[in-house]
């Protein structure tokens, strides 16, 4: 997969961007910067491409996924992972996602196949990526949720049915409303920054 790495401090974490539609593996480096500037940062690139859009799977339409697609692509995510890991010679167990829109559903899609797949999770503006699959146990895992109350494209009802999921399964999960729509606030940035601060 198309990516950037930038290597961080040792023994510090690994972030792992992932965009929104139609954005690319260098928008959300300034926003990795404003969270951990220590960090290392694996940027990535999704592989899908929508109307010339980059993406990290195929939809049916907007709010409706081709869950085969995102399944078949959650899988080569983390196949990725494991071979950046290796390339960059990066710590596997201490990656944390960080996506927004159409990434934070990737990264969400991983918490919900895979069990111990990162260290943690900042989601802003997601959706609930697949339902009626069973879930992996994810007791403890830290996952910060930005949402916007007035999000035409998330709506509060998912982003509360996300987080009831989540918490389910024994994440251990903050989630932050914005009186905003789908796109990132500075306040929203400065909360999963201060909450990374006291996670990790």
């Amino acid at each position: 997969m198309e990516h950037v790495f930038q290597q961080g401090a040792q023994d510090a974490p690994v972030l792992l961007l992932l965009h929104g539609t139609g954005g690319n593996e260098r928008d959300l480096l300034p926003l990795a910067e404003m969270i951990d500037p220590n960090a290392s940062v694996l940027s990535v690139r999704g592989n899908i491409s929508e109307n010339g859009m980059p993406r990290f799977f195929k939809r049916l339409r907007e709010g409706v996924f081709d869950e085969e697609d995102l399944q078949f692509r959650t899988k080569e995510l983390a196949d990725f992972l494991d071979e950046a890991a290796q390339e960059h010679q990066f710590d596997r167990s201490n990656v944390i996602a960080v996506g927004y829109s159409n990434g934070a559903n990737i990264a969400g899609s991983l918490l919900f196949h895979y069990a111990d797949i990162l260290k943690g999770a900042i989601l802003l503006h997601p959706m609930v990526p697949i339902r009626n699959i069973n879930l992996p146990d994810m007791t403890g895992l830290p996952v910060f949720i930005g949402a916007g109350t007035n999000d035409p494209i998330c709506s509060p009802e998912e982003t509360k049915e996300l987080n009831s999921i989540l918490i389910e399964q024994g994440a251990n999960v903050t989630l932050h409303w914005e009186s905003s729509g789908h796109q990132l606030t500075k306040p929203e940035i400065d909360q999963a920054r201060d909450w990374y601060d006291n996670q990790f």
